[in-house]
């Protein structure tokens, strides 16, 4: 059996000139991956985004350098294009440059902009993935984001485009009718838009919704509601971002999977989905 120590000298070496892309996961430290602490340990720099706990950076080798670069709506934020150009600098200056991402840097994290900056400007790189918050966040709460006897599909979707706005380039309608689960990543702001084109769309205004703020957290925030409440319902919690929201049926099974609920008291529901009582009605 290997040691611990054995399995991170098996793992790949992280050397001068390079950058490693990786992902922090959804907030909780326990979620990132050996590598990605394999990475923390040997870096020289690491250039980390505004959701990356602080707990996570903590864990980098002494001496490294930590320099923010997040990005938060409606707040000064570092231009993609410059953050780009910094991982060049500084790999081109022979350091060991992490770049440390929330979730997975390959979804909705801008990891293959930067990635293809490296392509152009010849600086070898390496990609770590994560632990997306659409997975991960989801899983906390209690909800997955499939079930056999509730969806065979699920869709990812971003909230809001480049300016800011609820993505145009996205066709809501037939999200409606095609995707029986939505997860919907940066979606708070306009959940009331988005709920109004997927109720257009043929969506049920009575569809179970649910939104996790600071998901993984301690911190964290479940509220349970429907389509056509999502927004007032927000509005009244004062839900804060960063927020996951997720509609379909799959939200129903918190009921039943609630398990830090559990932890702190909740009784679970054996069926919630009922299927027992619809079984034997058939």
């Amino acid at each position: 059996m290997m040691a611990m120590d054995d399995i991170f000298r098996a793992l790949p070496a992280f050397e001068a000139g390079w950058v490693w892309l990786a992902g922090a996961g959804p907030g909780e430290p326990g979620l990132l991956s050996l590598l990605a602490l394999h990475a923390l340990k040997q870096a020289d720099i690491v250039i980390y985004d505004a959701l990356v706990d602080q707990r996570i950076l903590a864990m980098a080798r002494p001496g490294a350098i930590r320099e923010f670069a997040g990005k938060r709506g409606g707040k000064p934020s570092a231009k993609q294009r410059d953050i780009s150009l910094r991982l060049i600098e500084l790999a081109h200056e022979d350091r060991r440059v992490l770049r440390l991402k929330g979730g997975d840097p390959f979804v909705f994290g801008r990891g293959g902009e930067e990635a293809l900056a490296l392509v152009a400007a010849n600086v070898p790189f390496r990609i770590v993935p994560g632990i997306s918050a659409g997975i991960g966040g989801l899983a906390y709460a209690g909800i997955p984001v499939t079930h056999r006897d509730v969806n065979s599909a699920v869709t990812f979707v971003t909230g809001h485009d480049a300016s800011g706005l609820v993505p145009d380039s996205v066709d809501w309608a037939a999200l409606a009718k095609g995707a029986p689960v939505l997860v919907i990543y940066m979606a708070l702001k306009h959940i009331e838009q988005i709920a109004e084109r997927l109720i257009a769309g043929g969506r049920r205004p009575s569809e179970p919704v649910a939104i996790i703020s600071k998901a993984t957290m301690a911190e964290q925030r479940v509220l349970e509601t429907t389509l056509t409440s999502a927004a007032n319902d927000a509005a009244a919690a004062k839900i804060e971002p960063p927020a996951m929201v997720v509609i379909g049926d799959v939200v129903r099974l918190r009921a039943g999977l609630d398990w830090l609920g559990a932890l702190g008291g909740r009784r679970l529901i054996t069926d919630p989905l009922n299927l027992a009582k619809k079984s034997e009605s058939a």
